[in-house]
């Protein structure tokens, strides 16, 4: 039957009219309705379905018209791509059938599917891509459609295959839209986390900032962190923030292997629960009664070294995604590093404190004490001369005195600023000069210094404080343990050297008992000269003297 050009005007207007409708619409599901409700319409259809192909050309969508839902819930399955559909996805052109059971390629229908009996199916194509099919069965005002119908349908499907596309094209730019937030959040998460390693050493304040983080990205009301003990067997909490503190602090110890904490510290992989009341792992009953339903630990790695164990709860049973579990991991791991890193620190403080205290109490030794010394055997001399020689007795006394008031500026300019000035301003020689008149005047041991004339030129401060300090050491040595009458101070250098000798006539010591247990004092003259880049050599004969060589680089190391 031909249409008259007032029916062939009214479709075309009509088909304009849904096709504008097509393009407006971005909803896939919607938009496929909409087209399969417009074909019903254009070709006075009893029924008509359309199908969606993926990829692989396999039928994943397929949406009816003209069935009622309860009808549509009775049948059994929807189709699989055989009989007419499947045809239909092998062809370019449409398939127009009188009778569906009479074209050899059907299959009949399965159980409580409405009777039918013509059919016209149109492919939905996109250049040599097929997207789907139009299936209209049952025409209304005739035995059979029309190859009129056929040409209005295929208009239709040019225009839902663009229509699909679009909105195809819509879904992939959301889904790379949501790809990029998430992308964004993952790296403010991760710089957040290197702001906070670079920001700070201390412990407490990258666990906090760390933990704040987390939460705040995975949207959680409560987390911890427990940290490994020095008995690598013991987890114990060390923070916890926000909700349900109390119910979380019940339980803030954990052994390896034990409750979530323990068996995420042992296997150090990341566990996730959302549905902690039916697991039996989690041990932790009052966090239960808190309402918690879901769990995420992750381990806190350095390395191969364990730190620790984070966890982050929620009251939610939202599924934690893939990409959630590997930006957890990267955490562990960062702040894992982080939590060495601090530690590393913390240790290298407590070793600086120690080796000032070693290098304080060195200087005290060297300087404070061998001036204390000096005063004590020149009171020593007082008591030989009080009833031979009164006056000499009271200018004894009255130098230790001067001593005594001499020493107390010195030690509370060392404790000012912890650097000890005994050397003087004059520089090296001068210093010496002055130590071997006050050692002279204290003692009744004969002190001969031979240098040269233009003293030692240009030698760092550093380098002078340390031959100063030999120096006072060894003629506090030379008084106190060997009891020598006289001593020989020479100092001379080199192009690349200055150097000390001390030679005293005292009773001298064993070599080998010497280091076997060398003091304080020798000690201090090796740990000063070599610091500096310099050495010291003692040698020493029983009932034969002693001789202490020092030297120092000319020139501050580079």
């Amino acid at each position: 039957m031909l249409l008259t050009r007032e029916q062939l005007q009214e479709r075309l207007i009509a088909l304009h009219q849904a096709s504008l409708e097509l393009v407006r619409d971005n909803s896939l599901e919607h938009l496929l309705e909409r087209i399969a409700a417009v074909a019903c319409e254009q070709a006075k259809a009893r029924y008509a379905a359309l199908g969606v192909l993926n990829d692989d050309g396999e039928l994943v969508q397929f949406i009816s018209v003209g069935m009622t839902e309860e009808q549509v819930a009775l049948i059994p399955h929807q189709p699989h791509g055989k009989g007419l559909v499947g045809e239909l996805m092998n062809r370019e052109e449409p398939l127009r059938v009188p009778v569906i059971q009479d074209h050899p390629c059907s299959v009949g229908f399965p159980k409580n599917h409405p009777h039918m009996v013509s059919f016209l199916g149109v492919p939905i194509r996109a250049g040599e891509v097929q997207l789907g099919q139009l299936y209209l069965t049952e025409k209304v005002d005739a035995s059979e459609f029309t190859s009129d119908d056929e040409k209005i349908i295929q208009m239709l499907a040019t225009y839902a295959a663009a229509a699909i596309q679009n909105a195809r094209m819509m879904e992939q730019m959301r889904e790379r839209d949501l790809a990029l937030t998430r992308r964004n959040v993952d790296m403010s998460l991760l710089n957040g986390i290197a702001s906070t390693l670079t920001s700070s050493l201390e412990l407490d304040d990258i666990l906090n900032q760390t933990l704040a983080l987390v939460m705040n990205y995975m949207k959680v009301e409560a987390g911890e962190i427990f940290l490994l003990t020095e008995d690598n067997a013991t987890l114990r909490m060390v923070l916890h923030r926000g909700q349900a503190a109390e119910a979380f602090w019940m339980r803030n110890q954990f052994q390896m292997g034990e409750g979530y904490v323990g068996m995420v510290a042992q296997t150090r992989k990341t566990m996730i629960s959302t549905d902690l009341v039916g697991d039996v792992r989690f041990v932790r009953g009052a966090v239960l009664k808190a309402g918690f339903h879901q769990i995420a630990c992750i381990p806190l790695l350095s390395g191969d070294n364990l730190m620790g164990v984070m966890s982050v709860a929620a009251h939610a049973k939202d599924t934690i995604d893939n990409r959630t579990v590997e930006m957890m991991a990267a955490v562990g791991n960062w702040a894992g590093l982080a939590i060495e890193n601090a530690r590393l620190h913390a240790n290298a403080r407590r070793l600086a404190v120690l080796e000032e205290r070693d290098r304080i109490g060195m200087d005290l030794h060297d300087g404070v004490i061998q001036s204390i010394y000096g005063l004590g055997l020149s009171l020593e001399n007082v008591l030989l001369s009080l009833n031979e020689d009164s006056a000499d007795a009271k200018a004894r006394v009255q130098g230790a005195i001067d001593g005594l008031n001499q020493v107390i500026r010195d030690l509370r300019a060392y404790i000012l600023d912890l650097k000890p000035r005994q050397m003087g301003e004059g520089g090296l020689i001068v210093g010496i000069q002055r130590l071997v008149v006050e050692f002279k005047a204290h003692t009744f041991v004969d002190v001969n210094l031979v240098h040269p004339e233009k003293g030692l030129k240009n030698l760092p401060e550093t380098h002078s404080l340390a031959l100063f300090h030999i120096c006072q050491e060894t003629l506090a040595n030379a008084a106190k343990h060997a009891k020598a009458k006289n001593v020989n101070i020479s100092m001379w250098e080199t192009k690349d050297r200055a150097l000390m000798e001390i030679r005293d006539d005292g009773i001298g010591f064993d070599m080998e008992k010497m280091r076997a247990a060398i003091g304080h004092g020798l000690a201090n003259m090796h740990t000063r000269v070599q610091s500096v880049g310099g050495d010291v050599e003692i040698t020493s004969h029983i009932n034969d003297g002693t001789t202490v060589l020092a030297w120092v680089p000319r020139h501050a190391r580079a």
